[in-house]
């Protein structure tokens, strides 16, 4: 059985993760998509809640499954036997980054495999950052996200008070 896991912190989930991760799980016998816990970013949704929204986007998935982790992705695939570590590219920048990325988990543990999916067109500008700069400007995020993601989204925002001068948000008004 081959295993492989799509990490990230899906702050907040949207098409182009969940896009990657059904056409990763055709390509596997099981994957997980592992929330992180704690990055070191500021997040617009505390774990349990990103971590309960990315198990509704995929509960008709018998071949994705979804959890929580700590710690390094290296070590959370040693412990859970997985094989692959799956990522998405969407533009040609974000190469740079994966690619720094996959040689230090290469070096950590050369036993797993990297492979990266170039993103379909119609997601190559999605990212968390711009669905939450436009939800929280109270901007239509439908096209972007599932329903009930948008609308976990209106509610944070609503929780949160005046969110435009918080640190999460990177500006597309300019």
């Amino acid at each position: 059985m081959i295993k492989a896991v799509f990490p990230g912190t899906f702050d907040p989930i949207h098409y182009g993760h969940m896009d990657i991760a059904h056409r990763a799980a055709r390509m596997f016998d099981l994957l997980l998509v592992a929330v992180y816990d704690r990055p070191l970013k500021n997040l617009v949704f505390p774990p349990e809640q990103r971590l309960a929204l990315v198990e509704r986007a995929f509960t008709d998935e018998p071949k994705i499954q979804v959890v929580g982790y700590s710690g390094l992705t290296v070590d959370f695939c040693q412990e859970n036997d997985v094989q692959v570590i799956v990522r998405g590219l969407r533009v040609f920048s974000d190469f740079e980054q994966e690619f720094r990325m996959a040689l230090a988990n290469h070096r950590l543990a050369p036993e797993i495999e990297v492979i990266a999916l170039i993103t379909n067109e119609e997601h190559t500008f999605l990212s968390s950052t711009t669905v939450r700069e436009i939800a929280s400007l109270g901007g239509n995020v439908d096209s972007m996200v599932p329903p009930f993601v948008a609308d976990a989204l209106h509610k944070r925002f609503i929780e949160l008070g005046d969110i435009s001068h918080t640190s999460h948000v990177t500006s597309l008004r300019d």
